[in-house]
């Protein structure tokens, strides 16, 4: 590994060290370095993963999902142009928000992924790198949305309604 990538990495380890939402660190030979990140921050935060692969001069924030049981047997019941539509939603939010992604609609799995390129000092500023983890954590939150939309209807009634709307509700 370069100097340059030692401290390319020490720089991204130290934004995620700073805002406490480092968790561990991921070794492959793909990759020159990688971490599992929890964002937001604190006991309900979504583990991404952040990479840099070898000969690239960009890392990648991503997240997969793999649909839930409750969610594959709300899905059962529904009829296959509905199934299908939850895709073409979930693929509409994603193309509207310019997110890369993949889709396994076999196994109900899909993944979000943005790629931030470094500057042309080879540097990322953290507000950058902040704005691109928290542009997918608000996708893999608003996917769900959808999901659950589908899954439940999307009548609520204000008996259901609770008083407190947060980030998680």
């Amino acid at each position: 590994m370069s100097t340059k990538t030692t401290d390319f990495e020490k720089l991204i380890t130290d934004f995620l060290l700073e805002e406490g939402i480092l968790k561990e660190k991921v070794t492959s030979s793909k990759f020159d370095f990688g971490f599992i990140i929890s964002y937001p921050k604190g006991i309900k935060g979504q583990s991404m993963t952040l990479y840099k692969p070898k000969n690239k001069n960009s890392i990648y924030i991503s997240v997969r999902i793999q649909f839930s049981e409750k969610h594959v047997n709300a899905l059962s019941s529904l009829k296959d142009d509905k199934k299908f539509q939850l895709f073409k939603d979930i693929r509409r939010y994603f193309l509207l928000k310019e997110v890369y992604f993949t889709m396994d609609i076999q196994n109900l799995i899909f993944e979000i992924y943005e790629i931030v390129y470094a500057d042309i000092d080879g540097t990322i500023s953290k507000d950058t790198l902040f704005k691109r983890i928290q542009k997918i954590f608000y996708c893999f939150m608003v996917s769900n949305l959808i999901l659950e939309d589908y899954c439940y209807g999307k009548e609520i009634s204000s008996k259901n309604l609770e008083s407190k709307f947060d980030l998680y509700s």
